[in-house]
């Protein structure tokens, strides 16, 4: 199994930050936006929050290949709609490159 640990920040507005939860409460997600979520070896994907700060965690399949799988999701129609609705409320990390959205963030420690 692989992972994955991204961030990205919200706007830092208390009402567009409750209103991203709630597009994130299990019966607001699109069907369609699930299905490719959990397609090409995405086992589990989960999304933290601390302030305006988020942080998505995916587990993968070994033979998972992030490449593939964001150009997948370019490709899927209604995951290209999803993502527009979301940025209405993220906004880039300051170190983000101009078309950098979410950014994968380095291992530093572990204990197993």
């Amino acid at each position: 199994m692989k992972t994955y640990c991204f961030a990205l920040d919200l706007h830092d507005d208390p009402a567009l930050i409750a209103e991203y939860r709630r597009h994130h409460e299990p019966e607001q997600i699109w069907p369609g936006v699930l299905r490719q979520i959990r397609s090409g070896g995405v086992l589990s994907e989960e999304i933290y929050l601390i302030g305006n700060r988020l942080v998505m965690i995916l587990q993968t399949t070994d033979d998972f290949l992030l490449d593939e799988k964001m150009a997948a999701d370019s490709l899927n129609p209604e995951m290209r709609e999803w993502e527009r609705l979301m940025w209405k409320y993220q906004r880039p990390l300051p170190q983000a490159g101009p078309a950098e959205k979410w950014m994968r963030m380095e291992k530093i420690f572990e204990v197993r």
